[in-house]
């Protein structure tokens, strides 16, 4: 073969698969009729997913750990004539994952849609993370997403298609001081979802990664704290509120299920977020600086007090944060479930 033939082979394939990919954008989902299971769909975004899914007719699973959430959730979907399941499961254990996945399709005959939305987000120093937090954030945004696709991929071929949503984060392409075992994760959710996607295409699988910035879903009093708990506490929820850096739950969730419907690679939610990762990718040496410069302003260590995880409610300090200060946080806490404490969405 010569150089001329295989150069045009080369072109005439990047042209075919450049084709493809923007059927594949264009191309049309509805939810109607649809069986979508979400993790951690019993409160946030995951709960804000799941009524738009419901409103336009699809039908829903939901799997998460806290079953009393789970019934809050299911009986309020329920009342609006939507079809839903409840699925108690930790996603930190294998096989209940697995046996999720089974008992879904048992009562639905099938699932079209999943959607791995199921996470935990830990705010601390490095100092007082230990070993046991890296791993359980790898189990959750990591290994169960990769149980969850291995158990759904096979059915989903046998239907000719199907969508998988990856719930990752910005956290998953820019590593953020104090939140070391969560970006560690998330990056590593975004790598799969990533690699995942060519090869899942051909069979008519869309994977679409979700990069979200700061969001306001009300879970900042369910996120987890070590350290200084008030003082990170602050500087986190504060963040999570403000309005030129972070998004409304619903809008987030409107624009995930569009991209979604359309077969979208990858979607970032935010215009801050968006250009965060533009100006890390054109600049990294830049960024790093500025995240040094963050680390510094950030709560320093604190003694072995530190080392206890407390959630976001425990950490509360109105001193440090006055209800003015997270009051667009804060109106999403009752309306998407997240008013108790609990031990995560997973």
């Amino acid at each position: 073969m010569t150089k001329a033939r295989s150069l045009a082979l080369t072109v005439g394939g990047i042209a075919l698969g450049t084709w493809a990919a923007r059927r594949a954008m264009t191309q049309r989902f509805s939810f109607a009729g649809k069986v979508c299971l979400i993790t951690g769909g019993s409160r946030g975004l995951g709960l804000v997913l799941a009524r738009q899914i419901c409103a336009e007719g699809g039908r829903v699973a939901l799997l998460a750990r806290d079953l009393d959430e789970l019934q809050r959730a299911h009986d309020e979907l329920v009342r609006t004539g939507a079809e839903v399941a409840m699925v108690p499961c930790d996603l930190l254990d294998r096989a209940q994952t697995e046996a999720a996945v089974r008992n879904v399709i048992a009562h639905f005959g099938g699932i079209d849609v999943l959607i791995n939305n199921a996470g935990i987000i830990e705010v601390g120093p490095l100092e007082h993370m230990e070993r046991a937090d890296f791993e359980r954030a790898m189990q959750l945004h990591l290994w169960a997403p990769f149980t969850l696709m291995e158990a759904v991929i096979p059915h989903m071929r046998q239907r000719g298609g199907g969508r998988i949503v990856n719930i990752a984060s910005i956290g998953g392409k820019i590593a953020v001081p104090h939140l070391a075992a969560y970006c560690a994760s998330k990056f590593a959710l975004v790598g799969l979802s990533d690699s995942m996607r060519a090869e899942l295409s051909r069979d008519g699988i869309y994977v679409t990664t979700v990069a979200p910035g700061m969001m306001r879903t009300g879970s900042h009093v369910n996120a987890k704290f070590k350290g200084n708990h008030a003082a990170e506490f602050a500087w986190f929820a504060t963040s999570n509120s403000m309005p030129l850096i972070s998004i409304k739950a619903e809008r987030a969730a409107a624009q995930i299920l569009e991209a979604c419907r359309r077969g979208r690679p990858e979607l970032t939610l935010t215009l801050a977020a968006r250009a965060a990762i533009i100006g890390n990718a054109l600049f990294p040496s830049i960024t790093g600086h500025a995240m040094k410069l963050a680390n510094r302003l950030l709560p320093s260590a604190t003694d072995s007090t530190g080392n206890r995880m407390q959630s976001g409610g425990e950490s509360r300090s109105t001193k440090l944060t006055p209800k003015w200060l997270t009051g667009l946080s804060d109106s999403a806490i009752a309306r998407n479930n997240e008013t108790r404490s609990s031990n995560g969405s997973h």
